[in-house]
């Protein structure tokens, strides 16, 4: 494999297959088990995707036999490209009540995540949830997280969490 090792998505690579025989071998190219080419010595990628992460071998054919070559483990490494924040239950969310607010990423390696309330930091780490065991009506307000790895990082999109809550009485006067 050329670049050997882990590769950045829309790197080039090329996987090369090297069989001496006599006479010349046909090759075949298989991804998990799954066939891709037949023909060529090399499988090339010009702009290497995540899709293309797998374990990757060659075969090499003529009338005399068939070899089969050692696994090569292709690992594409890319910041987050997405940031999506949900919350959880969704509907009316009463004060008392349990909630989890959720962000999820694509990304390799896994994203951690930061989360802020009116653009403060929460709290940061590898889990894409932050729970309120008992929600109270001081935890009303905008809410977004960032996903951040060693290849880039996003925010996503701000989410207004709205706490119903009974009257309070707050004062009296005469």
């Amino acid at each position: 494999m050329n670049p050997s090792g882990d590769v950045m998505k829309d790197s080039s690579v090329n996987l090369t297959c090297s069989i001496d025989a006599n006479p010349a071998a046909k090759y075949t190219w298989y991804k998990e088990n799954q066939l891709l080419l037949s023909g060529e010595p090399q499988l090339v990628f010009t702009s290497v995707q995540s899709s293309d992460s797998g374990e990757y071998y060659c075969t090499a054919e003529n009338e005399l036999g068939k070899t089969t070559s050692e696994h090569v483990s292709l690992n594409v490494k890319y910041g987050p490209q997405t940031s999506t924040l949900s919350v959880s239950p969704t509907g009316e969310i009463v004060e008392g009540s349990s909630v989890n607010l959720s962000c999820s990423s694509d990304a390799n390696p896994a994203a951690n995540y930061t989360w802020y309330k009116e653009n403060l930091k929460l709290l940061q780490g590898p889990e894409g949830v932050h729970h309120f065991s008992s929600i109270s009506s001081e935890d009303r307000g905008n809410y977004y997280c960032k996903s951040e790895n060693k290849h880039g990082q996003i925010n996503s999109a701000s989410l207004f969490l709205d706490v119903q809550y009974a009257p309070k009485l707050l004062s009296v006067s005469v």
